[in-house]
């Protein structure tokens, strides 16, 4: 089955940065995109980032623009999220997910995902 690992969450202070990997250890499947979903305390989860695998066509959230990044590398199935100027907002869960259709990366309906990584952000 597919297995998406996430790694790379941790503390930080605010401004400064961290990077996300996710590869996928398990089954390989076609890709049609990956992505970033977070989820605080106390509230829902909500998209992040994704990034359509053949060619690399990226999407974010407004609250995120401009200070986060993410990337894929094809040969090792995986993809990162570098976050840059990080704020104690951005402090959540971080999920990988994956999905094989287009209409699900549109919708934001993933198939796949992974079992996430704590960001934490301190003031």
């Amino acid at each position: 089955q597919v297995q998406l690992v996430e790694s790379g969450g941790g503390l930080v202070q605010a401004g400064g940065s961290l990077r996300l990997s996710c590869a996928n250890s398990g089954r390989t499947f076609s890709t049609y995109a990956m992505g970033w979903f977070r989820q605080a305390a106390g509230k829902e989860r909500e998209f992040v980032a994704a990034i359509k695998w053949s060619n690399s066509f990226t999407s974010y959230a407004d609250s995120v623009k401009g200070r986060f990044t993410i990337s894929r590398d094809n040969a090792k199935n995986t993809v990162y999220l570098q976050m840059n100027s990080l704020i104690p907002e951005d402090t959540a869960v971080y999920y990988c997910a994956a999905t094989g259709d287009a209409w699900k990366m549109i919708l934001k309906q993933y198939d796949y995902w992974g079992q996430g990584t704590q960001v934490t952000v301190s003031s």
